[in-house]
């Protein structure tokens, strides 16, 4: 595709696809130029570095979380919609994940989703930086839960691109793990009880049961049944 008949957004969409394919290892001008049918030159052109495209992408994934209406939701409601629909969008692309680390994210669609995320504390009865606390410490919780994932897919990937078997070897590696778990009564009884299965793996419900906790002390704490976060110790 000549580069005058390319456009940010097809780039931006293709780039996005590529990525979710095959992580932020797996995107590279030549092979996203490939899929657009273009000349890496003509994707530079329009987008100016990877580190750019990276940036662009991560911005326009943040467009799929939903913005509930507060002036029809409640502020529970409401945080716990944008919250599961941040987590959904962060198991979709698990390559945000990793890039949060190692890329600097900024843009309107990031932005209007943070904004919108402050209203939601502020509703609750959160002022100034108690506001920015609660939606940093759901935020943290969130991100925390797509770890997980997202490294699994990214070491599977890893494992298959250095030729081993990815399944055989995670596997194995579980059943190691558990043989030395074992040794210790608590996860010994994990283990016996789930069967034999992994015993790192999170029970099931663990983000609802750890977003609903999170809640529930932020309801605590604005009744005045805790501190404040600015004036307790």
């Amino acid at each position: 595709m000549p580069r005058n008949t390319l456009t940010a957004e097809q780039i931006v969409r293709t780039a996005i696809e590529l990525l979710d394919a095959e992580g932020l290892d797996g995107l590279n001008m030549r092979s996203l130029g490939n899929r657009l049918g273009s000349a890496a030159t003509a994707v530079y052109w329009h987008v100016k570095s990877k580190d750019n495209l990276v940036r662009l992408a991560g911005d326009e994934v943040w467009q799929e979380i939903e913005l509930p209406d507060l002036d029809t939701l409640d502020w529970r409601t409401a945080a716990t919609t944008m919250a599961t629909g941040l987590h959904a969008m962060m198991t979709r692309h698990p390559w945000l994940v990793q890039a949060l680390a190692g890329h600097l994210f900024y843009g309107p669609a990031k932005a209007r989703h943070d904004d919108h995320t402050l209203e939601v504390y502020e509703k609750a009865g959160f002022a100034g930086a108690d506001a920015d606390q609660a939606a940093a410490a759901v935020f943290m919780f969130v991100l925390g839960n797509a770890v997980g994932a997202a490294a699994t897919i990214s070491l599977t990937r890893r494992l298959n691109r250095d030729g081993g078997k990815a399944e055989e070897l995670l596997s194995d590696t579980i059943t190691q793990a558990s043989e030395i778990a074992m040794r210790f009564p608590r996860l010994r009884s994990r283990l016996e009880a789930a069967s034999g299965t992994d015993y790192g793996a999170a029970p099931d419900s663990s983000f609802e049961f750890g977003l609903k906790a999170i809640l529930d002390g932020f309801e605590d704490r604005l009744a005045g049944r805790v501190g404040s976060p600015s004036t307790s110790g």
